[in-house]
């Protein structure tokens, strides 16, 4: 029994497997999530054959939109209907319009203004699948076994990023992106057989008081919540002046300041990927239960200062490490952090806290993209993703410093 225990305790991270229901999630994700990844490395190629690199950030910010415009909608739905037929029924949307790029791609119809009405079609989908699936996770393992769970989801999520734009890239060039997009689009069938299986536990819902009030309840719940409201609120700043930045002027970095081209961008974008999944299962692994919110926050302080060492290196192998650290660190404080909601926030209220989360956290994204390129000639780009990301570091560690943050275990 002893050994069997060790073993046990040697495999926390996994812990979640044991769970039928969380098998047939996790394994649909894994599978759905790399479609996703290489779709969306497919679609910034596909856009700038068809339009030309000006048109990438429309395509990208329509489907975003699209995100943002059902996202609350689908946290209250997600909390008033069972949630796993929100899944099926999202994952049905995203294939019908995916399903629709694929084939107008494969006979020659596909132009700019088919490619942005149905990427803001799958960004409407995506919106109602977010927190239908952040809700869903208590409801398919024990208790006990939620750090695991999100361990293993953060695997997914992380691992189709390394994964989905090496498979996009060689079918890309080979079969044609048709094929690209028709594999996403399957993707979602399989994700949604596999929840067709699954039985998820119940959930006691409130009576149906409209959507609109049921967004607001939420609202106010997470408002009277500082680890919430704050935490929320400071993201929607950082992604602002730390992620947009990057995407922005990644390329650009790497080319003026290493003097490297694509193939050196793409690695920092595995070794990121790679931290993360790293950092994810270690968090699963270890599986911290005191002061979860202070160590949340200083994994994201480290994060935003390995950018800025990413930005100012001198040395593309330094810059190299440092991205896998980025993604250590990024990978170990989201999953403490998707952890804390689920087992801190009622359950009848989590989809619609999921959502107030990322609708939050990415709201001021647009004008961050667009701040980005607007001052992109004013500096070098090294020295613009490091101012972002040091102003993160002083904000961060201001936040350290909170009573109501040390409070939260």
């Amino acid at each position: 029994m002893e050994g069997v225990s060790q073993t046990t305790d040697r495999a926390r991270a996994f812990q979640a497997l044991r769970h039928r229901d969380f098998r047939l999630l996790f394994s649909g994700q894994a599978i759905s999530l790399i479609g996703d990844a290489a779709f969306l490395t497919a679609l910034g190629c596909k856009t700038f054959t068809i339009a030309g690199a000006g048109k990438i950030g429309l395509v990208l910010s329509v489907q975003g939109a699209g995100l943002l415009t059902t996202l609350l909608i689908g946290g209250a739905l997600a909390d008033r209907y069972e949630r796993r037929r929100m899944m099926i029924l999202s994952d049905v949307w995203r294939f019908v319009a995916v399903g629709a790029i694929a084939v107008l791609d494969a006979s020659g119809h596909l132009d700019l203004t088919s490619l942005v009405l149905l990427a803001g079609l799958n960004g409407l989908g995506d919106g109602l699948f977010y927190p239908a699936v952040g809700g869903i996770i208590p409801l398919v393992v024990e208790p006990s076994h939620l750090p695991s769970a999100n361990s293993l989801m953060g695997v997914a999520r992380w691992g189709g990023f390394v994964v989905g734009p090496a498979l996009a890239g060689s079918l890309y060039h080979g079969a044609g992106s048709a094929w690209v997009f028709a594999i996403d689009a399957l993707s979602f069938l399989v994700s949604a057989a596999l929840m067709l299986l699954a039985r998820p536990r119940a959930v006691e819902v409130e009576p149906s008081v409209g959507t609109v009030r049921e967004i607001l309840d939420g609202a106010r719940y997470v408002s009277r919540i500082p680890w919430l409201c704050v935490t929320i609120t400071l993201f929607a700043v950082i992604l602002m002046l730390q992620l947009a930045p990057q995407q922005v002027l990644m390329p650009a970095l790497v080319r003026e300041h290493f003097h490297r081209g694509v193939r050196a961008y793409g690695l920092l974008t595995t070794c990121v990927g790679a931290g993360t999944v790293l950092g994810t299962l270690s968090f699963g692994q270890l599986q911290p239960r005191a002061r979860r919110g202070v160590i949340s926050y200083w994994f994201w302080l480290v994060n935003s200062l390995a950018i800025a060492v990413i930005a100012l290196s001198p040395w593309y192998p330094i810059a190299a490490a440092a991205a896998v650290a980025r993604g250590f660190c990024l990978g170990f404080g989201v999953a403490i952090w998707e952890t804390m909601l689920q087992e801190l926030v009622p359950n009848h209220l989590l989809s619609r806290v999921v959502s107030l989360d990322f609708f939050g956290s990415f709201g001021l994204m647009p004008l961050g993209l667009a701040f980005a390129a607007a001052i992109a000639g004013l500096a070098a780009p090294g020295t613009i993703i490091a101012t972002g990301a040091l102003i993160n570091v002083a904000l961060i560690a201001a936040a350290l410093t909170r009573p109501w943050l040390r409070a939260v275990d």
